[in-house]
């Protein structure tokens, strides 16, 4: 019997077009700004916008605390207030060139965007509530409530207390110097740095201190599976990944690109949430030889950096490549293995361009 969680057939589902059109991805122009607009940062929404209003909302921290918390969206911004540049990137990014092909969001390789995020720390607020010292994971709870795999639930993550201690992770009510758009979490949303967009819960309501691991069904979602049936292993941080600007111009339909033959400059970005990317290279027939790109700045590991290169590009058909490596030895592969959900699919970008004679 054929898996109902995976497509033969290279034709997109009903149901995946239906999703498509609720999410998107970066066009990959908008590599060029150091800043992700808002309007072309990625959007994975799993259920729906849910209804909130700032001057209602309350945040709730209980559990094994000592003393439970009740939090307005004033109370918070009168804390300590910082501001991040933060690469986020779906973990399904890359699912849609898989075959078989897992059904869910089809995504090719535009889930990625860098946003400057405000709000505070949440390290200070775990500690004004007290943590019990057998308390394993904190919960985070959103507002959006619907059905997947079966299980009517709200959206939930958590992260164990290490984790939501370090100084980065942060509960986030302002995107590029504007409040949240409803679609980005209004009026809160945690914001992990490095990890997988899927950790960042939005429209974030309550955090609760459980003395236990939780497994809940948005964790269980996100593990690394061989088949269906597989335990697997948790995805967490961002495997390295670099994304070229797509030079000339394109085809409308197959975005296959058009350059004039000559010096060409390719452009992109690299990022990695295990390391500091310290190599791009770029190749322009196929991956058969490389060059090293220069790297511009990284402020922070968690922030992506840019990088450029020159071409001289000859008439003919090309395929150009691109690859990142961090500080922690991780590259990206040449060739993506595959997995059961499709996630943590870094395989290199390619993008065909026909070079034309110049002028």
């Amino acid at each position: 019997m054929s898996d109902p969680s995976l497509a033969e057939d290279p034709n997109v589902t009903p149901e995946e077009l239906q999703l498509a059109t609720r999410n998107h991805g970066m066009p990959l122009e908008g590599l060029r700004y150091d800043v992700t607009p808002a309007g072309m940062h990625y959007l994975l929404i799993h259920f729906d916008v849910p209804e909130t209003r700032s001057e209602a909302w309350r945040l709730t921290v209980d559990g094994r605390v000592r003393s439970a918390l009740g939090l307005g969206l004033r109370e918070l911004q009168a804390l300590e207030v910082v501001t991040r540049r933060v690469t986020l990137e779906c973990a399904g990014n890359g699912r849609a060139r898989l075959t078989p092909r897992p059904l869910s969001q089809p995504w090719l390789v535009e889930a990625v965007g860098n946003a400057e995020w405000t709000g505070t720390p949440l390290a200070p607020i775990l500690r004004e509530a007290g943590l019990e010292d057998d308390v394993v994971d904190l919960v985070f709870t959103g507002a959006d409530h619907g059905v997947q795999g079966g299980e009517e639930q709200d959206y939930q993550r958590s992260l164990s207390v290490a984790d939501a201690m370090q100084p980065d992770v942060m509960l986030a009510w302002a995107m590029n110097g504007q409040p949240l758009l409803p679609q980005h979490g209004a009026p809160l949303r945690l914001l992990v740095p490095g990890w997988y967009g899927m950790t960042s819960v939005k429209w974030l309501t309550r955090i609760e201190a459980v003395p236990d691991r939780f497994e809940g069904f948005q964790m269980l979602a996100y593990r690394r599976r061989d088949h269906a049936d597989d335990e697997g292993i948790d995805v967490t941080r961002i495997f390295p990944r670099s994304l070229m600007i797509p030079p000339g111009f394109p085809d409308f339909f197959t975005r296959t690109r058009t350059v004039d033959a000559g010096r060409v400059e390719l452009r992109g970005r690299a990022w990695s949430g295990r390391g500091r990317i310290i190599r791009v290279d770029v190749s322009t027939d196929g991956g058969t030889s490389w060059r090293a790109a220069t790297l511009g700045e990284q402020p922070t590991p968690t922030e992506w950096v840019p990088w450029e290169v020159e071409w001289d590009a000859v008439p003919g058909e090309h395929e150009l490549v691109v690859r990142a490596a961090d500080d922690a030895g991780n590259v990206q592969p040449i060739e993506q293995s595959w997995n059961h959900h499709g996630l943590e699919n870094n395989a290199v970008q390619r993008v065909p361009v026909i070079v034309r004679p110049g002028p």
